[in-house]
């Protein structure tokens, strides 16, 4: 989006609801910014300029900024004006076993976790993938993974309760791989994970405030313990513009030709 109008067009805030109208805008730009329409750099309009285009006071407009700041979305930059920031990204290399936390403790991303889904499933087909008996049990989860603050992922994830029984007290928070070391005395030695472009259905669009179907990335693991056992598996819907997968590629000697 690169008209200013064209921006004020899309805010509708609409006085004869119950919700303040700073935090309607709030939500709509919001939208905006997570769904790719407001990119970084983006220059909002100046408090005084949205007032009077929207007819509201700017006490209002500031304070729709001030919230927005305050969730990271937007920064000031004096004569520049206010600006929309860019997601935090997820930048991981191939090859390395990562739990989320992991990943964003590594970028210095503060990671958080909303608890969609809990409960304990017996599942034939999840069964197979862990090559146990259709009525093994596993712990199923979903979750809503956030880094400051912004929605990263919708992923769900089933753990092998036969391998680890603990994770039935595990309270959700912190890192599975953590728990699953510390407390069912497991210890994690690979994994295959595959990724794939894919567009986000309602459940995702509604995690990530896309108005519409937006691109993403669905990965798949699988993570196995020493023994060989798999203990976990998870489909992850990662939205598009927050993931760049980094791989290193080594040339081999032998297959230079000249």
């Amino acid at each position: 989006m690169n008209d200013s109008a064209a921006f004020i067009q899309r805010l509708k805030p609409d006085t004869g609801i119950a919700e303040p109208v700073y935090r309607q805008l709030q939500r709509q730009i919001v939208q905006m910014i997570q769904s790719g329409e407001l990119g970084e750099g983006y220059s909002l309009p100046s408090e005084r300029t949205l007032a009077d285009a929207l007819r509201l006071s700017r006490t209002t407009i500031r304070r729709c900024y001030d919230e927005l700041r305050e969730q990271n979305y937007i920064s000031t930059h004096g004569r520049a004006g206010v600006m929309v920031k860019a997601p935090p990204r997820i930048n991981p290399e191939l090859g390395k076993l990562k739990g989320f936390t992991e990943e964003m403790h590594d970028i210095g991303v503060e990671p958080s976790t909303q608890l969609l889904e809990r409960k304990v499933v017996s599942d034939r087909a999840i069964a197979s993938l862990f090559n146990r008996p259709s009525s093994a049990r596993f712990l199923k989860l979903v979750r809503l993974r956030l880094g400051d603050g912004m929605p990263m992922t919708r992923e769900v994830a089933w753990y092998d309760l036969t391998a680890a029984p603990a994770l039935v007290d595990w309270d959700v928070t912190g890192s599975a791989y953590q728990f699953l070391q510390q407390h069912c005395g497991i210890a994690l030695t690979d994994g295959e994970q595959t990724i794939e472009a894919a567009m986000s259905n309602a459940d995702e669009m509604a995690a990530f405030g896309f108005e519409e179907p937006g691109p993403c990335l669905l990965l798949k693991r699988k993570t196995y313990a020493t023994s060989g056992q798999m203990v976990e598996y998870v489909e992850g819907t990662f939205r598009g513009d927050a993931y760049t997968y980094r791989i290193t590629l080594k040339m081999n000697p032998a297959s230079v030709q000249s």
